[in-house]
């Protein structure tokens, strides 16, 4: 059993991914905590737009700030998401709880323990991993699956009109890190 299906096996919407690296498993994996994430310009522009509402509300057009140029899982934990549970080097999963939604996402604390509570009335809750899995041939097929969780059906109808919207822009930004994370395993392999 994946940890994503310990702490979301039942969901209201999913997506997964995967790619093949030339590279073990444990190679893949360490390229995970330290490939740039938001080195493909799909990722960059999707994330920034994505971001631009909060920004708006919080600081307004006239006080900008550059656009980080790499961007990894720390950053990731940094703004909001949190590692639930990780077994090196087969799975890392991690969470996050809001209103999605919103402009501002309205992201709140989540640590493992809640995570495995109810998800709260009026929220969503997102788990998304990496996985792996060692091939015949010494390299690894790398997934990623989000799964999202809603408190009741009035909030599963909001999320769902959201994820119509943006689940095709999701999808391009995680094959676009599944790509740079690759591009960091066989990078290593050959360094």
């Amino acid at each position: 059993m994946t940890l994503l299906d310990e702490y979301f096996a039942a969901h209201d919407a999913s997506e997964r991914h995967t790619v093949r690296i030339a590279s073990p498993p444990a190679a893949v994996f360490a390229a995970l905590r330290t490939a740039d994430l938001n080195g493909h310009v799909v990722t960059r522009v999707l994330l920034a737009l994505r971001a631009l509402p909060a920004w708006l509300m919080r600081r307004g057009p006239t006080r900008a700030e550059p656009a980080p140029r790499r961007v990894t899982l720390a950053d990731f934990e940094r703004h909001g998401f949190v590692v639930l549970a990780e077994r090196a080097p087969e799975e890392l999963l991690i969470g996050l709880q809001g209103r999605f939604w919103t402009l501002t996402g309205q992201l709140e604390p989540l640590d493992a323990a809640a995570a495995r509570l109810p998800v709260p009335a009026g929220r969503a809750r997102a788990g998304w991993n990496f996985a792996t899995q060692p091939l015949p041939d010494g390299g690894t097929l790398l997934s990623t699956e989000t799964r999202i969780v809603c408190s009741d059906p009035a909030t599963r109808r909001r999320f769902l009109w959201y994820w119509r919207v943006i689940q095709p822009g999701s999808g391009l930004i995680r094959r676009a890190m599944l790509s740079r994370i690759r591009r960091e395993a066989e990078r290593r392999l050959t360094a």
